[in-house]
């Protein structure tokens, strides 16, 4: 079964609106001649999600609109579909789409680009799903601020020794990046609104950052490592590596080493897994991720093309059976190298394979804190923040966005924070399943009986022609 034309004009579709997805529509846009295809892109949100500084959000220094680029801003010839892909079929060539009104759709494509990104990781660990929240999202980030001020305001409202002491303690898990920094920034306002809270004692405030590997952020190497270790033990933060969590319930967490604490917060950050709608496909996966040619096709699959978190794209640069890691700056020049390709499907000219070597890793623990790689040169202190916050700077992509978060971390730094609840998540679930939607995907055979349905539908009305972009 294959989906129905309506025109000999190429339908593009591209699934999901993040660094991949819209640099390749954005590409697209400028290189495509009018009439020469249909350009689409599916995505819940109206946003490009600056992912990177999203502890900098969960700790109030910047506002959401800040890391949020609008895609309408960047996208002007592009269709936006509101909503979600939770299925692909392949050999119909058609993805079905749950829309942010719940409506379920079919979108047909010749050529399709999948960039759906990642969720967050989870492990078999009792209470994860139900307890932990992860820092994936814009919702994701202002809930865990709000939980985190009112875990102070009801400390401090409490005159029982044990709920203050569960009330103030804080566990992230994960010692990668955003592990590593979400706890660096929260640490930082815990301080900071201690000062506001004339009952509390900031001795009684605890974050612990804890990670099954044996080294802090080891693709820094040694010495930035340990630097980083320095840094967050010095402002007394509890690392704790070789660790994991055993179990967790509302109000303890246990740990591997047979530790116990009275917690009401955890945060995941324990690594992050490629979106469920790649087992949608059927395809082949190495370790989660489908597999992809240099030029990002799918093999087997007619018109797939697939690249960011999703992917397990070859890493020409360094050789072997290396991956590109699921990191911002792969993802935007997959992007562009996947838009040129696509363009060269459609044009039946030959691909080409993408290739980046690795412009260096910066890592932002706020203040005038940080250690930064840039090209492989270790830096520390004011010049490794200074590199880190022009490095995100440049990759915000829009002059708006990059001015609100210059205004934002420089009124911060003169003004200092203010300690504010929303509240706009009160009263709400707020699990990993609940801000990541990651059971909202179909079968094999659930995509199938969808498109059956369609289809039926459709031979009962007359088909409305798709406009190709102008």
């Amino acid at each position: 079964m294959t989906a129905p034309r309506t025109s000999t004009v190429p339908r593009i579709l591209i699934i999901g609106g993040g660094f991949a997805g819209m640099e390749c529509a954005h590409k697209l846009e400028k290189e495509l001649k009018p009439g020469e295809a249909v350009l689409k892109l599916i995505s819940p949100m109206d946003h490009q999600l600056y992912l990177p500084l999203l502890p900098h959000v969960a700790s109030g220094v910047l506002t959401p609109q800040s890391v949020a680029v609008p895609l309408r801003r960047m996208l002007r010839r592009t269709s936006i579909i509101p909503g979600g892909a939770i299925g692909v079929d392949p050999k119909a060539k058609a993805v079905v789409v749950r829309k942010i009104n719940g409506e379920t759709v079919v979108e047909p494509y010749d050529q399709l680009v999948l960039t759906p990104g990642s969720v967050t990781r989870q492990f078999d660990i009792p209470g994860i799903e139900e307890h932990a929240v992860g820092v994936k999202t814009l919702a994701e980030a202002a809930w865990i601020r709000d939980h985190v001020i009112s875990q102070l305001d009801l400390a401090a409202a409490s005159s029982d020794p044990a709920e203050r002491e569960a009330r103030l303690q804080f566990v992230v898990v994960g010692g990668g990046y955003a592990g590593t920094e979400t706890a660096a920034y929260l640490q930082r306002l815990t301080t900071s609104a201690v000062k506001r809270y004339p009952g509390l004692d900031p001795r009684g405030i605890k974050w612990h950052l804890i990670d099954i590997a044996p080294k802090l952020m080891p693709e820094l190497g040694p010495r930035l490592g340990d630097k980083a270790m320095e840094i967050m033990k010095r402002r007394g933060v509890d690392v704790s590596l070789g660790v994991s969590v055993a179990k967790v319930t509302e109000d303890r967490v246990t740990f591997t080493d047979g530790r116990e604490l009275p917690c009401h917060t955890l945060i995941w950050t324990a690594g992050v897994a490629p979106s469920p709608l790649v087992s949608t496909l059927e395809a082949e996966t190495n370790k989660g991720r489908l597999v992809v040619t240099p030029e990002l096709t799918v093999p087997g699959l007619d018109g797939v093309f697939a690249l960011g978190d999703a992917a397990a794209v070859p890493d020409l640069v360094k050789g072997g059976d290396a991956v590109c890691p699921p990191t911002a700056q792969h993802a935007m020049r997959q992007g562009w190298a996947a838009a040129r390709n696509v363009l060269a499907a459609v044009r039946r000219t030959p691909m080409t394979p993408y290739r980046h070597k690795d412009l260096g890793l910066v890592v932002d623990l706020g203040g005038i804190q940080a250690v930064s790689k840039p090209m492989g040169v270790q830096l520390t202190g004011l010049p490794a923040q200074i590199v880190a916050r022009g490095y995100h700077l440049g990759a915000l992509r829009t002059l708006t966005a990059r001015f609100r978060t210059a205004a934002n971390w420089g009124l911060n730094a003169l003004a200092g924070d203010d300690f504010v609840r929303t509240g706009f998540q009160r009263n709400r679930p707020a699990t990993l399943k609940d801000f990541e939607m990651t059971d909202a995907y179909l079968s094999p055979e659930e995509i199938r009986k969808v498109l059956a349905s369609q289809v039926a539908g459709r031979s009962m009305a007359p088909e409305k022609p798709e406009l190709p972009i102008t």
